[in-house]
C-alpha cells in the first residue's frame, strides 16, 4: 500500500509542479498579450474606473468628468469643448485618444509610474494612481480671439511666444465638442459618423495636421536665404529682376499683383509682394541653398511633436528651375502647416533662432506635485542674427505702409507679411488667405508673440492683399491680446 501512495504523492507532486509552471509561463510571458487582447473586458473597465486628470488652461480645467454608472464608468467631459478641441483631442471609451489626451495618456489615466509615491509602487500594489494633470501653455484669453475671429470659417490660427517655444493658441476651425465622443452606444457612433462624414471636416485639426500652400508668406523664408546666401547684400538695392519676368525654361509670364515691381529691391518686395523679384532671388540663391533654408525653417521635419506630432511641412528637394521660382513664392508643391508659419515669423522675431513649440507646461499629480516640466529648448537656428534684423524692418515696413496695415497696433511695433496661395485647376479655387506676425510691446525686450493665420474661404479678391483683409484682423486681435497679457503680467 505504502508503494502507491508514495506513487500518488509523486504524481501529485509533478502536477503541482506542473502547473505553477504554467502559472508563471502565463504571468510572466502570457500577460502582456491577455492584457492587449481586446476581448479582455478588465483593462477598459479599470482604465475607465476612475475620473482622469485634468487638461488645464490658465489655471482652470477644461476637462472633467461624469458618472455614467455604467460598467465602463467615468465618461470624459469637456468645458468650451469646440474652443479647446484642437489642444484636448477627444478620450473617447469607443474610438480610443487624440491630440493631449492621447500623448499625456499615462499621466491622465494614473498608470504613468511617475505619479507613484515610490518606485516600483505601482507594480507591488498592483494598482495605479489616481490621474495627474496636464498644465498648458494656453492662454485662454488668446484662444478666444482666435477662434472669434475666425468665426466658423475653415481656416487656423497658431500663435507662439518666440522667446520661449510656448504655444498660446492653438485654433481649428470649424470645430466639434469631444464630449459627444465620450461614452459608448448609438448616440456615440451616430456623432461619431456626423463628425466623419461632414464636408467640413470639423475633426481636422488644421492647426497641425493640414498643410497649405502658405503663398506670398513663405517670401519671408526666400529673403533669408537670399540675405545669409549673399545674394542680397542691400536690402534697398535693385534685384535686376524684369517685369515681366518670364520663369526659366518656358514661356509663361509670372503676374505680379502688386504695381511697380520691375528690377525692384528685396525691401519693396517684401513690403507690397512682389511676385516677380522674389521668384527670381530664388532662382539666384539656387536649389541647394533654398532646401537647406528651408530645413532651418522646419520644413521636411517628420519627427515635430508638440507632444502631439506635427505634419511635415513641404519644400521639394528636386526640382527644374521654373518650378524653384514657384515654390520660392509659396507655390507648386510648396506646402505648411499653420504652425510651421508661426515658427517662420517666430525665427524672425527671435533673432534667427526658433524655440522648440511646447503645448504643455508640465504634468502634475493629482496633488500637484510636478511630474515633468518642459524646459526651454532649441530648435533651429533658421538664419543669421544680422539677417532677422533686417527682415525684422522689413515686415514693419510690410504693416506700417505695405500690405499689412490691418495688423498695425496703434503703440506697439508689428511686423507681418500677407499671402494670398491660389489653388485649384488654372487658379480658379478660391485663394487661401494667409498671414504671419510678431508684436513687441514699446517697453518690453522682446516680442511676446508671433502667429499665423490661415482662412481657407477668404471672401476676397485673388490678390496679395486678400491676405491682409482676410487673415491680418484676426491675427491683430491675438497680438493685441497677447500683448494685453504680457503687460498685465510684468504689472
Amino acid at each position: 500500500m505504502i508503494p502507491y501512495i508514495r506513487r500518488a504523492a509523486a504524481l501529485c507532486f509533478v502536477l503541482l509542479v506542473a502547473l505553477l509552471a504554467n502559472a508563471a509561463r502565463v504571468m510572466v510571458f502570457g500577460a502582456e498579450p491577455l492584457d492587449d487582447n481586446p476581448a479582455d473586458r478588465r483593462v477598459a473597465i479599470t482604465r475607465w474606473g476612475q475620473p482622469r486628470g485634468e487638461i488645464v488652461v490658465d489655471g482652470k480645467p477644461v476637462t472633467g468628468a461624469r458618472d455614467s454608472g455604467e460598467q465602463l464608468r467615468y465618461e470624459r467631459t469637456y468645458k468650451k469643448g469646440p474652443l479647446y478641441a484642437p489642444v484636448t483631442g477627444y478620450a473617447s471609451q469607443t474610438y480610443g485618444t487624440t491630440f493631449l489626451e492621447h500623448a499625456e495618456d499615462a499621466v491622465l489615466s494614473g498608470t504613468d509610474p511617475m505619479l507613484a509615491p515610490l518606485p516600483f509602487w505601482n507594480d507591488i500594489s498592483r494598482g495605479r494612481q489616481p490621474g495627474g494633470d496636464a498644465v498648458t501653455t494656453i492662454r485662454a484669453s488668446m484662444q478666444e480671439a482666435a477662434y472669434r475671429g475666425l468665426d466658423g470659417k475653415r481656416g487656423a490660427v497658431a500663435a507662439i511666444e518666440p522667446s520661449s517655444g510656448r504655444i498660446l493658441a492653438l485654433v481649428s476651425s470649424p470645430s466639434y465638442d469631444p464630449g459627444v465622443l465620450s461614452g459608448t452606444g448609438p448616440k456615440v457612433k451616430d456623432a461619431w459618423a456626423r463628425l466623419t462624414t461632414s464636408p467640413n471636416q470639423p475633426m481636422l485639426n488644421r492647426a497641425i495636421r493640414q498643410t497649405y500652400p502658405p503663398g506670398s508668406t513663405f517670401k519671408i523664408v526666400t529673403a533669408a536665404a537670399a540675405l545669409d546666401a549673399g545674394a542680397v547684400t542691400d536690402v534697398n538695392a535693385p534685384t535686376r529682376t524684369p517685369d515681366p519676368f518670364v520663369l526659366p525654361g518656358t514661356r509663361r509670364v509670372l503676374p505680379n499683383e502688386a504695381k511697380g515691381c520691375a528690377d525692384e529691391s528685396l525691401a519693396y518686395a517684401i513690403q507690397w509682394s512682389c511676385n516677380t523679384v522674389m521668384a527670381g532671388l530664388g532662382v539666384k540663391v539656387g536649389l541647394e541653398e533654398m532646401v537647406d533654408a528651408s530645413r532651418r525653417f522646419g520644413f521636411g521635419d517628420t519627427g515635430l511633436r508638440i507632444p502631439s506630432w506635427v505634419a511635415r511641412s513641404n519644400f521639394d528637394t528636386d526640382m527644374s528651375e521654373d518650378q524653384l521660382a514657384l515654390s520660392s513664392i509659396g507655390q507648386f508643391n510648396t506646402t505648411a502647416t499653420p504652425l510651421q508659419m508661426a515658427m517662420v515669423a517666430a525665427a524672425v522675431a527671435n533673432n534667427g533662432e526658433i524655440a522648440h513649440p511646447h503645448l504643455v507646461e508640465r504634468t502634475t499629480t493629482s496633488g500637484g506635485r510636478a511630474v515633468h516640466t518642459t524646459g526651454r529648448r532649441s530648435y533651429r537656428q533658421a538664419m543669421r542674427p544680422s539677417t532677422a534684423t533686417q527682415l525684422q524692418r522689413l515686415m514693419v515696413k510690410a504693416v506700417e505702409e505695405g500690405t499689412g496695415t490691418n495688423a498695425a497696433i496703434p503703440g506697439a511695433t508689428v511686423g507681418g507679411k500677407t499671402g494670398t496661395a491660389q489653388h485649384g485647376l488654372g487658379n480658379t479655387g478660391t485663394p487661401y488667405a494667409w498671414f504671419i506676425a510678431w508684436a513687441q510691446a514699446p517697453d518690453s525686450a522682446q516680442p511676446a508673440v508671433a502667429v499665423a493665420v490661415v482662412v481657407e474661404d477668404a471672401e476676397a479678391r485673388r490678390t496679395e492683399i486678400s491676405g491682409g483683409g482676410s487673415a491680418a484682423p484676426i491675427a491683430r486681435a491675438v497680438m493685441e491680446e497677447g500683448l494685453r497679457l504680457e503687460k498685465a503680467r510684468r504689472g
